[in-house]
């Protein structure tokens, strides 16, 4: 929802809503002072999450990124839905090892009946123990959010991956619009959202931009910021987009000023994209939270690594 402050554009939350051009003026604009700008907008303290793949593999989507669609042979080991108290023993190692929150991620579009069920199931488990839930368990239906909010989940998590104009580059199983419905259904019952996307694709500079905008407009406690990890034989095999390490910085600063409010999280290709020294520069002008340890098929830093950046650079960790 959008309303005019002050004769200024803003959305439900109060932040400026920033033209396309703006955006882009500010995105080429010196290194230093974008980021500068970018870090007013920081939270006081660095949240950690960490994710359980409650299931993997065997997606029926074509996620042209993504190792765990059935539609390309990429070898991984996939399992079934874990029972609850696997996840809730894994929830509570994260948790010893620093996280403030849980993720269960399960592959597939949505849940069948029996597996939705489970997973309400572990979510309360979750909450018994006192542990932050979030879960990230493909498109919705209206009875299915409204479930969720019944039992207490916390966040869900679902990113809308690219931007509306690119989207179908990417997927062609279900729409941007398909996303979309999900990320209002999760809203309308008042659970928090946790949206993001995938940077390094192949998209364009603008295109960047027009994600800063769209994820401005759904406004989300959370946006994750993946770069991509090309996966042996998906269709981005061997591709490396010609986004460098000055241009990731570039986009997190971007969608730090459009998402103030948001927590603007570094996730999966941290490790395997960004040197020590761009990540460290994340973390003290752009970034707001991340994801510790190992992500659904690839490998993170230790929870302990990435502690002891943000104590380096003079930030404090969320107490959980």
């Amino acid at each position: 929802m959008r309303r005019i402050k002050c004769g200024i554009l803003v959305t439900e939350k109060g932040n400026k809503m920033y033209t396309k051009a703006e955006l882009l003026d500010l995105y080429n604009m010196n290194l230093e002072d974008l980021l500068k700008e970018s870090q007013k907008y920081l939270k006081d303290e660095v949240e950690f999450c960490s994710i359980i793949s409650a299931r993997t593999g065997k997606c029926s989507q074509n996620c042209r990124y993504c190792a765990q669609s059935s539609h390309y042979n990429t070898e991984i080991e996939t399992h079934p839905l874990l029972s609850v108290e696997t996840v809730v023993n894994a929830a509570k190692d994260s948790v010893k090892n620093g996280a403030d929150r849980v993720a269960i991620v399960t592959s597939g579009k949505t849940p069948d009946e029996s597996d939705f069920d489970t997973m309400l199931n572990m979510i309360k488990a979750l909450n018994n123990q006192n542990i932050k839930s979030c879960a990230s368990i493909g498109i919705l239906n209206e009875e299915q959010a409204k479930q969720l909010s019944d039992v207490g989940l916390v966040r869900f998590h679902h990113n809308i991956n690219t931007c509306k104009s690119y989207h179908p580059e990417i997927c062609t199983t279900h729409t941007y619009e398909d996303r979309i419905r999900t990320v209002n259904l999760v809203k309308k019952y008042g659970i928090e959202l946790c949206c993001g996307v995938i940077i390094g694709m192949g998209e364009s500079v603008e295109q960047r931009v027009e994600m800063a905008m769209e994820l401005a407009e759904i406004n989300p406690e959370s946006i994750p910021v993946n770069i991509l990890t090309p996966i042996p034989n998906t269709p981005f095999e061997g591709y490396i987009d010609k986004i460098d390490e000055e241009n990731v910085l570039r986009t997190l600063a971007i969608f730090k000023i459009a998402c103030p409010a948001s927590s603007i999280r570094l996730a999966g290709g941290k490790k395997a994209r960004l040197s020590p020294e761009t990540i460290e520069k994340a973390f003290k002008y752009c970034v707001d939270s991340t994801i510790v340890g190992n992500y659904l098929t690839t490998t993170g830093f230790t929870p302990q690594d990435d502690a002891n950046l943000i104590r380096k650079i003079g930030r404090k960790l969320v107490t959980v």
